[in-house]
């Protein structure tokens, strides 16, 4: 569900865009709180169209298709935004590499906490960035929130990012001292 939810989403903030253009527009923005690839994506186009959350606006070359949203798709999405609670399991892969930690010897334990703690600086310098390129230029007019779309996840992620590399320091030093 969520991913229709993103597609409706981007569709809204974006205005129509072919599944290409949704895609690639996915990898910029939303792929940094939920994965998806083509292979998900077109699908997923093609039963929100049956189910009238959207049209095919204009076809193009190579059967090229332009989607965008109807009435009945912002309203699901303005219902999922204001009523739904997130019900699926988190999939984290550090959490899961550091639930399993314990079954290594302390040695191997540092060695992956340390590779854990460079993808994790490495992910919170890309997002840093991100939001200094994002928050260079001003908030666009018709931003109903007066925050700039993404924004709001992008300062999630930067604080979850934060706290994962507080955790692999803490554990790094706590492993370390007895070992």
């Amino acid at each position: 569900m969520s991913l229709r939810m993103a597609l409706l989403g981007l569709l809204t903030a974006y205005g129509p865009a072919s599944g290409y253009d949704l895609a690639k527009s996915f990898e910029r923005s939303v792929a940094h709180v939920w994965q998806a690839g083509h292979s998900q994506i077109y699908p997923e186009l093609a039963k929100m169209t049956a189910d009238g959350l959207v049209t095919v606006e204009a076809e193009g070359a190579r059967g090229r298709k332009i989607y965008a949203i109807t009435p009945e798709g912002g309203a699901e999405l303005r219902a999922w935004l204001i009523s739904h609670d997130p019900t699926g399991p988190a999939r984290n892969e550090v959490a899961l590499q550091a639930f399993l930690l314990p079954l290594l010897d302390p040695g191997e334990a540092l060695a992956v906490l340390e590779r854990l703690r460079a993808y994790t600086e490495r992910k919170l310098a890309e997002l840093e960035a991100l939001h200094a390129v994002k928050h260079a230029s001003p908030v666009p007019e018709g931003a109903t929130t007066g925050v700039r779309f993404g924004n709001l996840a992008l300062d999630l992620g930067i604080r979850q990012t934060r706290t994962t590399l507080a955790w692999a320091n803490d554990t790094i030093a706590a492993i370390g001292r007895r070992a």
